[in-house]
């Protein structure tokens, strides 16, 4: 059976919609792949998911060096998804990357995993790139929160 892999952007959403998704999806270890996990959209900061995320009966775990570095997610602000891609393939190449990734990997392989980060869709974000590098193997389903504000 072929293992399933879902992810989930926050973008519009509010905290209790992605915990609701999660929930309805069946997801056991949210995995937030922002380099920086910080937000100014209330209940996405690193402590107050973690904590809500956990709450819910979850796992939470950080995985900071598959997170895009500051030039892709510029990039990725202006729409220039090319230049996302380039920068991101080589941020994947660091060793701090490979180690996040061996470990997401095996975690994902052992229980229903999502893969946070901010953008809605994720045919425009980092996650569907890492997606597609670690986890090809996988059956992709990328969750909406409803209720965008």
């Amino acid at each position: 059976m072929t293992p399933t892999l879902f992810t989930i952007g926050y973008q519009q959403a509010t905290q209790p919609a992605v915990l609701a998704a999660l929930a309805a999806a069946r997801v056991e270890l949210l995995a937030d792949v922002r380099a920086r996990p910080l937000s100014r959209r209330p209940g996405f900061s690193k402590t107050a998911l973690k904590a809500a995320v956990e709450e819910a009966g979850m796992e939470y775990r950080h995985f900071r060096h598959v997170g895009t570095p500051p030039e892709g997610r510029e990039a990725a602000r202006r729409g220039d998804y090319e230049t996302l891609a380039r920068v991101y393939a080589g941020q994947l190449e660091l060793p701090e990357a490979l180690a996040d990734m061996a470990a997401l990997r095996q975690l994902a392989l052992a229980r229903p995993t999502c893969l946070l980060c901010f953008c809605r869709e994720a045919a425009h974000c980092h996650r569907s790139l890492l997606a597609s590098e670690l986890l090809a193997d996988f059956t992709r389903t990328d969750l909406h929160p409803s209720g965008a504000t």
